[in-house]
């Protein structure tokens, strides 16, 4: 059963995204709240928020969280990470399928075994946990084992992870190939099992047209329209070699994202992490069909992938969404993420602001995930998913910080300066879960 609480206030500096700053005025974007306050029910949902001062009567005698003038943001969504990948940090590879042959394939085969992938389910949700990240859309592995234990440990929480078991049947160990028809079939029969449990969704996963034959690809097609409620997510032009590898396997395609296109895997519920280096016609059919481009800055930037032009696909109103990208990405923080996403729009010859990379960590991704009816925003009624930052959290910070004049200069140095060590709090449901020194 997931953990309780028995209703709580929480106090501090509130700053929740209402639309999405590049197509508002900065002062219509956002609510700010600096002594603010937020009630919490017993069912995990905020009941109440405003200013401290106008707290209602019948909240007076609950225990209060006083965060004092720490920020209290919506809890970060990652749009992309790999669960059996979070130990992997700092691995060596030359690039993305050399990275792949060497490590991330020995290291998923361990997750066959229950008790390992229980361990490190454990593990993988206590560092998103520790990093203010409350909602995630995750891989696993080919092993239902592998998602059996991931969406045990996170209904035990009470905890928005969308997920699903990955479909390789080439290219890969022994170990760690199924078939297009076991793919089918177990794929099927975990949408059933785990699909709408609490928070829990299920997310279609095949890895990417490099480790699936058209057989698994056509099935995974069938999936989506057989469960149009679940996700879809795979990969996307992340490197040249692999889209020359896709480009030998699949002849008659048109360019990459065709292949996708052939077997009924873009919509508004698909995703497609990386996604670098596109065609125009392939943007444009992404963009058509309502596709999600998942940022990963420093998964790209570590395996020397390439820079995405992000904020030209913005422009361009195609979705985009963030993500960590665990274990090619070199950290579960998001306020690292969207640091290494402004150094990239830098050199991408645009700027990614404060404003912008803050509102994607939380309602953009929940907005790209469909989520946003519950999650993504301070608001009643929505679920009291809530990380609350530190802008003083180490003695560099602290001294930055006395030079920070507006919001965005508070919420700037976080995102170039912060870490793990800036996340004061995380709630769950209501539920605080960061252990505290």
């Amino acid at each position: 059963m997931p953990m309780k609480t028995k209703g709580r206030v929480v106090r501090g500096h509130i700053v929740t995204f209402d639309e999405q700053p590049c197509r508002k005025m900065a002062d219509d974007c956002l609510t700010e709240i600096e002594n603010g306050a937020i009630a919490i029910s017993d069912t995990g949902r905020i009941s109440w928020l405003g200013d401290f001062s106008d707290l209602p009567g019948e909240y007076a005698d609950q225990n209060v969280d006083d965060h004092g003038k720490c920020l209290i943001l919506p809890g970060f969504i990652d749009a992309h990470l790999h669960f059996p990948q979070y130990r992997m940090i700092a691995a060596y590879g030359k690039d993305l399928l050399d990275w792949l042959d060497r490590y991330t394939f020995v290291e998923e085969q361990k997750y066959q075994d229950p008790v390992h992938a229980a361990h490190a389910a454990g593990c993988f949700l206590s560092e998103l946990t520790n990093n203010g990240i409350t909602g995630a859309m995750v891989f696993s592995t080919i092993h239902p084992e592998a998602l059996d234990a991931l969406f045990c440990a996170a209904r035990k929480q009470n905890r928005a992870i969308v997920s699903g078991k990955t479909m390789m049947d080439r290219r890969a160990p022994a170990g760690l190939c199924d078939t297009a028809s076991t793919s089918y079939v177990q794929s099927k029969a975990l949408i059933e099992k785990w699909h709408g449990v609490g928070r829990l969704e299920y997310a279609i996963t095949p890895r990417f047209a490099v480790t699936s034959t058209e057989s698994q690809l056509e099935l995974a097609g069938t999936l989506c329209r057989e469960f149009p409620q679940c996700r879809m997510q795979t990969h996307l032009s992340e490197n040249t070699g692999e889209i020359d590898t896709v480009a030998k396997d699949f002849p008659w395609s048109k360019d990459y994202t065709d292949v996708y296109d052939r077997f009924g895997l873009l919509g508004s519920k698909s995703f497609f992490a990386h996604s670098i280096h596109l065609g125009e016609r392939e943007l444009s059919r992404l963009q058509e069909s309502k596709s999600t481009l998942v940022h990963c800055p420093t998964s790209n930037n570590f395996l020397g992938s390439g820079l995405m032009p992000f904020k030209s696909f913005e422009d361009m109103n195609i979705s985009l969404a963030v993500g960590c990208d665990i274990g090619g990405g070199t950290s579960f923080s998001m306020l690292q993420t969207l640091g290494e996403a402004y150094k990239v729009s830098q050199l991408s010859g645009t700027r990614l602001s404060a404003f912008d990379a803050f509102y994607y960590a939380t309602l953009g991704n929940a907005r790209a995930l469909q989520m946003d009816n519950e999650m993504g925003m301070l608001k009643e009624g929505y679920w009291s998913d809530l990380v609350v930052l530190d802008p003083c959290a180490t003695p560099i910070m602290k001294e930055r910080h006395t030079l920070s004049g507006s919001l965005h200069d508070v919420l700037f140095a976080l995102m170039i300066m912060g870490d793990d060590r800036a996340i004061r709090q995380t709630y769950i449901a209501g539920v605080p879960c960061k252990a505290t020194l």
